[in-house]
C-alpha cells in the first residue's frame, strides 16, 4: 500500500459548532495522520477558485457562498491510501445515506452542510494540497 496525502477541508457548518477536535479525532482513529492545519475565512473569491471545476453547475453559487460563510479548517492527511480511507471516514455525501461512524453520518446536517470535503483522487489531492499549502508547511 501507498503512503498519501489528501486534503480536507472541515466546513464552516462544523467549525461553527466548535467540533474540529471531534472530527479530526476520527481521522486520527482512522489511521491518518495531520500533517498540515490552517483555520481561514475562505473570501467567495477564493472559494470560487477552489471550486471552479463546478463553475457551470446549478449550485456553484450556492456553494461559494456557503464555503465563504465562516472559518474552514484546511488540512493534509497522510496515510496509506489516504484520499480512499479518508473518502471511506468520510461517509456519503448526503448525511442520511453514510454509514454509521462516518464523520458526515455523526456530524453532517444536510448535503451542504456536511461537515467535510476531501479530494477525490491523489491527482486533485496533490493539485488541492498545493492551492492551501505550500511544501515547507507540510510536516511529517
Amino acid at each position: 500500500m501507498a503512503v498519501e496525502r489528501t486534503l480536507s477541508i472541515i466546513k464552516p457548518d462544523a467549525t461553527a459548532r466548535n467540533i474540529t477536535g471531534k472530527i479530526n479525532a476520527v481521522f486520527e482513529a482512522s489511521g491518518l495522520r495531520i500533517v498540515a492545519q490552517r483555520r481561514i475565512h475562505l473570501s467567495k473569491r477564493m472559494a470560487g477558485q477552489f471550486y471552479a471545476v463546478h463553475a457551470e453547475r446549478s449550485f456553484f453559487d450556492e456553494l461559494t457562498d456557503y464555503m465563504s460563510s465562516a472559518p474552514v479548517v484546511v488540512q493534509v492527511l497522510e496515510g496509506e491510501n489516504a484520499v480512499t480511507r479518508n473518502r471511506e471516514v468520510m461517509g456519503a455525501t448526503n448525511p442520511a445515506n453514510a454509514e454509521a461512524g462516518t464523520i458526515r453520518a455523526l456530524y453532517g446536517q444536510n448535503v451542504q452542510e456536511n461537515s467535510v470535503h476531501g479530494s477525490d483522487s491523489p491527482e486533485n489531492a496533490a493539485i488541492e494540497i498545493a492551492f492551501f499549502f505550500a511544501q515547507t508547511d507540510i510536516v511529517g
